[in-house]
Parts: C-alpha cells; structure tokens; sequence
C-alpha cells in the first residue's frame, strides 16, 4: 500500500470544488490573522510596548540562558513522555483489538479514563493526593509532570495507533500467514510498520500536544519554559515582551517538530521503497 493510497484510506481526497474551497478559506484566514496581528501591533505601539528599552534587557546573556534553561526543560519533559508513552500507545491499541477479552477490557478501560481526565487533573493527582494520605508517594518535580503526560498521551495516541492499524488492508496480514508467520509475526513485521507509516503526521501531531501540555510544569514548579517566563515577568515586569518572546520559542520548537515530521516521512517512504512492493498490492 502506498503513501498516498494509504492517505486516501484515512482521508477523502477534496475534488476541485473542494480544493477551491480550501483556497479561499486559507486566503481568508491568512488575511483575518495578518489583520489581527496588524491590529495588536498598532495596539502594543500605542501603548508603548514597542519600546527599545522594554526589549533592550531580553539580548542579555542571562536573560537568553535563563530563557534557554526553560526551553532545555521543555523539550526534555517532551523527549521523555513521548519515549514512554508512545509504545505504551501502540500496545494498548494491540490490547484493545486484542481477541484477549480480559486484555481487550483492561486497554479499553485505560484509554477511556485517561482521554476522558484533562491532564491538569492529573497533574493535581501527584502534586497534592499522593503525598497525602493514605499513600504518602513523593515524585521529584519532574516526574510530577512527565508521569501525567505519559498517561495521558498514551490514552489519545492509542486510538491514533489503532485507527492506523485498521486501515492496513486486512489481506497484508492475510498474506503474511499465508507464508508461514504467526499472527503476533504478521503484526510484528507487516502490519505494525505500515500502520506507523499511515499515522506519522498525526504522532507529530501528539508530539506537539505534549510539547503544549508541558506547559503545566508551571503547577510543579518545574523550570519550563512557562514557568521561567512566569518568573522572568515577576522578576522584569515586561509582560508582554516575555510572553510574546515565550510564545515565538513554543512557535520555533513546533516548526522543528513539523520539519522532523517532514524528514521521517520522506525516509520512510525512501525505505518502504527500497524494500519492493508489499505483500498484497
């Protein structure tokens, strides 16, 4: 299955009135948000905000490091929840179209509890519950806020993964125990790789969830970056100079994430093309 008849299982493809439509809203909207800056600008000048001395103090070494301590937070904190909550997901999709029914329930029931709880909940759960009584469980600062990351993600990248999954054609798998594997062996081999190839765009897409949802590390006191533009505004009282330079950092961090996106998907597609056609064309 290829890249873009994979896309087409995922997606309806817009036909020309469609991609018309699309046009125009995305000229619409270019225009609305050019307009709305355009207009904050005017606003920021007339009040002074504009000001050279009011940014003159964010070219400073220890500004910038104080602020790049709290982007190096961020991105950890990302690094980390996606490094364990992404193959969490994947095998509570696995679990979830399980023929296991204890496996099946137990999948189920932790991706419908943890989509349905807003992280910030969670984050409460392990700042004030659980070092109180009865369970008197501490986590450093860090982990308070990557474990309900984790959590969390793990729940909505599951459905991500196992929408991904039932879009391969059932006759790849049908195929591969044609040729002898086992069933665990197909999906393992066949059906798993393709299903991540279908989902990449919207993994990054979770990426970038976590990425926003790190944000909260400001509950923990843990030194994100929102937090460090929190303490940099009690500290300078430019309010809006720091949130607008913290809001161009989340703005480069997700172009980076975006370009990644790009890279991986382009090496997949040169290596599913090196590979040969696949089992079931």
């Amino acid at each position: 299955m290829s890249a873009t008849a994979a896309t087409r299982v995922l997606f309806d493809e817009p036909g020309p009135r469609g991609r018309r439509r699309i046009l125009i809203l995305s000229i619409l909207s270019a225009l609305l948000i050019a307009g709305i800056i355009a207009l904050g600008l005017y606003q920021f000048g007339v009040n002074g905000q504009l000001a050279a001395d009011r940014w003159a103090p964010f070219t400073r070494p220890d500004y910038i490091r104080f602020l790049g301590q709290g982007a190096q937070g961020t991105f950890t904190s990302t690094a980390v929840a996606a490094v364990f909550a992404f193959p969490l997901a994947l095998l509570l999709a696995l679990g979830r179209l399980s023929s296991l029914r204890p496996l099946a329930r137990v999948s189920t029931a932790w991706i419908e509890v943890f989509r349905s709880i807003p992280m910030l909940l969670v984050v409460y759960f392990f700042l004030l519950a659980l070092p109180g009584a009865p369970f008197h469980v501490t986590f450093p600062r860090f982990w308070m806020l990557v474990i309900p990351m984790i959590l969390v993600s793990s729940a909505s990248t599951a459905e991500v993964f196992r929408a991904g999954i039932r879009a391969v054609d059932k006759g790849q798998g049908e195929a591969a125990v044609s040729l002898g594997l086992s069933h665990a062996q197909s999906l393992r081999y066949v059906v798993v790789p393709q299903a991540i190839r279908l989902v990449l765009p919207s993994l990054i897409l979770a990426l970038v969830s976590l990425l926003k949802d790190s944000t909260l590390g400001f509950v923990v006191s843990y030194n994100e970056l929102q937090y460090q533009g929190k303490s940099l505004v009690a500290y300078t009282h430019f309010l809006v100079q720091t949130y607008l330079i913290v809001a161009f950092i989340y703005v480069a961090l997700n172009f980076l994430l975006t370009q990644l996106a790009h890279w991986l998907d382009r090496r997949m597609q040169r290596r599913a093309a090196s590979a040969g056609p696949s089992l079931v064309e």
